[in-house]
């Protein structure tokens, strides 16, 4: 009998073997990652731009699929629901991430619990500008007028909650002064607003300005980065203007359902890693005011923990809602 049973107990043993080593690697099948925007945006330049270095490296087959809405939280949502099997994924945001869970009186899914980070992929600050016409030459000016007539300095925004709103709401308690919010329907119209001279200052995406700084058109007085821009270098920072340890970014992160394989989300960090590492990734994410991150799945989750925490106090602070 006791042989009987060690040669049944070494059959099983065969079989599980035999079973583990037929599982397919993977992937064996196409990668989902779900863009929480419209086609043509910046994160989705951004993701279509590591997913191609990606799928060069390795030959994976990876497809964007645009899910908009509710700054973000429709496609999110789709992310959070899905199967964790490394086969959804999505590319999260500040805004999505860390601001709505506090910015929206109810919203689809914890963001606190819902994802499991694969790697942040790249940061980008925002940009004081005003326009090339305005008095404002430096960020001191700004400040000084600001202080020396409360509420009349008009500041727009791309909406509501924006990192952009947001940033401007931690510089004017960080400066002491108190200006007017005029939110817009989106970056466009607020940039056209700031040329027409019917708002005194913006806190911009690079991506939005860029082109209106390079024709002289407006005036970039600061970024919101901890170092300069490779963009543009010859814009101090928030925090070389007086203010100690001035730093926001808007941020972009790949996440995955809760619950997906660790495994998993290693090999799809390494392959975010090399991407990133690439020459060509990094160049093309400067010109547009990018900064490349990286790093591990765990790094991640460490950030998207501290921004969470960080952006409900703002959130709370500047009583922003959205319904």
């Amino acid at each position: 009998m006791a042989i009987l049973s060690r040669i049944a107990g070494a059959c099983a043993l065969a079989t599980l073997a035999l079973a583990a080593h037929a599982q397919p690697a993977y992937p064996n099948q196409p990668i989902k990652v779900i863009v929480p925007f419209p086609p043509a945006g910046g994160t989705d330049i951004v993701t279509r731009m590591v997913l191609e270095k990606i799928r060069l490296s390795t030959g994976w087959n990876l497809i964007v699929e645009n899910r908009p809405g509710a700054g973000g939280n429709i496609g999110m949502d789709g992310v959070a629901k899905a199967q964790p099997d490394g086969y959804t994924l999505g590319m999260g945001q500040t805004a999505n991430l860390a601001i709505n869970p506090s910015l929206y009186a109810k919203m689809p899914y914890d963001a606190a619990k819902a994802f499991a980070p694969v790697a942040t992929v790249a940061g980008q600050p925002v940009v004081l500008v005003v326009n090339s016409n305005s008095k404002y030459k430096t960020l001191a000016d700004l400040v000084s007028a600001a202080k020396a007539k409360p509420e009349t300095l008009t500041m727009a925004s791309a909406g509501n909650g924006t990192v952009g709103h947001l940033t401007g709401e931690v510089f004017t308690r960080q400066a002491g002064i108190k200006t007017l919010h005029v939110p817009y329907k989106g970056a466009g119209p607020a940039a056209n607003d700031l040329l027409g001279g019917q708002v005194d200052y913006y806190f911009a995406t690079p991506q939005t300005v860029l082109a209106f700084l390079k024709a002289g058109k407006l005036r970039a007085l600061a970024v919101s980065s901890s170092a300069r821009l490779p963009a543009l270098p010859e814009v101090p920072t928030v925090a070389e203007g007086g203010y100690k340890d001035f730093q926001t970014s808007d941020w972009k992160m790949l996440v995955a359902p809760a619950g997906t394989p660790p495994a998993i989300l290693t090999k799809l960090q390494a392959e975010v890693a090399k991407a990133l590492a690439r020459p060509d990734t990094i160049s093309t994410l400067q010109a547009e005011g990018s900064t490349p991150m990286g790093g591990s799945s765990q790094e991640a989750a460490k950030l998207l923990a501290a921004e969470q925490k960080r952006w409900t106090a703002v959130v709370r602070e500047s009583n922003a809602k959205l319904d």
